[in-house]
Order: C-alpha cells, then sequence, then structure tokens
C-alpha cells in the first residue's frame, strides 16, 4: 500500500506531478475526478485535463463518496484522487458532515491494496479571507490536508512545477 498526497498551490503543476506518480505504479491507472463541469469554464478545465491525460487512464467521477469509489477500485491499479479541495466544496454544498467524510476516508485509504495518489491545494498561506463561509473552507481544508497527511505514506509540496518531498 502506498498512499502519496500532493499539494501546492492554484497552477502550481501538483496534478500533472499526481499523474507522472500514478503512472509510476504498475496497472492501468485510475482517475477518479471529484470536479463537475457546472459551468464553461469548469468544461474547459476539465477538457483541458483530459487532453493532458490521453488514453491511459479509466476514469470514475465521484463528486462525493471517495470512500466507496476506493472500495471499488481497490486491486484494479493505482488510482488518482484530484481533487481533495474540490471534494470538500462539494461537501460543503451538499451540507454533509465534512469531518466524518475525511475521518472515513483516512480509515479506507490505510486498506488499501493499490496505491493512491491524492491531490490537495493548500489554500492557507494567503491572507485570512474577509468572510466567514471563506474562514470555514480554509480551515476545513487544512484540516483535511493535515489529517490526509498523518496517514500518507509520501508528502509532496509542487510550486512552479518542482515538486518538495515533505514526508
Amino acid at each position: 500500500m502506498t498512499v502519496v498526497l500532493i499539494t501546492g498551490g492554484a497552477r502550481s503543476g501538483k496534478s500533472r506531478r499526481a499523474e507522472l506518480r500514478t503512472l509510476s505504479f504498475p496497472g492501468r491507472a485510475i482517475y477518479i475526478a471529484t470536479s463537475e463541469a457546472l459551468d464553461p469554464e469548469m468544461e474547459a478545465r476539465i477538457a483541458h485535463h483530459r487532453e493532458r491525460r490521453g488514453a491511459h487512464w479509466d476514469l470514475k467521477e465521484e463528486p462525493l463518496d471517495l470512500v466507496k469509489v476506493l472500495t471499488e477500485t481497490d486491486g484494479r491499479g493505482p488510482r488518482l484522487i484530484d481533487c481533495l479541495t474540490l471534494w470538500l466544496s462539494n461537501l460543503m454544498h451538499a451540507e454533509q458532515d465534512w469531518r466524518f467524510e475525511a475521518s472515513k476516508l483516512c480509515e479506507v485509504l490505510v486498506e488499501q491494496a493499490a496505491p493512491v495518489v491524492l491531490v490537495t491545494n493548500e489554500v492557507g498561506l494567503g491572507i485570512v479571507p474577509d468572510n466567514a463561509l471563506a474562514r470555514r473552507f480554509r480551515d476545513a481544508a487544512g484540516f483535511i490536508n493535515q489529517a490526509i497527511a498523518e496517514v500518507a505514506d509520501e508528502v509532496e509540496f509542487v510550486t512552479c512545477g518542482i515538486p518538495l518531498k515533505l514526508k
């Protein structure tokens, strides 16, 4: 079992790095997408990611239930979850208990037989947001990132396309 957490800022190169790490494991890679194409800009982002990945991946789209999709795909090849930050946003929008879901995710990660690479955004390096919702989101993302990093075998921070191994 290998769990790799890759974090960094927006457009830092973390998704590309995560794709390369996932493909370095044996087996056909599975891309677990948490995003939903709710507007034209997000549609374009998703299309860009798909084009860059090419046909080397199986795709699972799951905006909320990562535990279910990890359980269903374990043993079928390395998995890439992109990304935890969008997953958190989806959970908050659906008014689900993100703390409970993060706890379940940590539990299932340590039980996986096949590798899992997770992408997340580091949102805590900027200024304190000026509204309560943004502060709750930033705090929740920090909590989830710490929880996943604790159970991860490896943690990398990517900036300017360059990975820095933290763990």
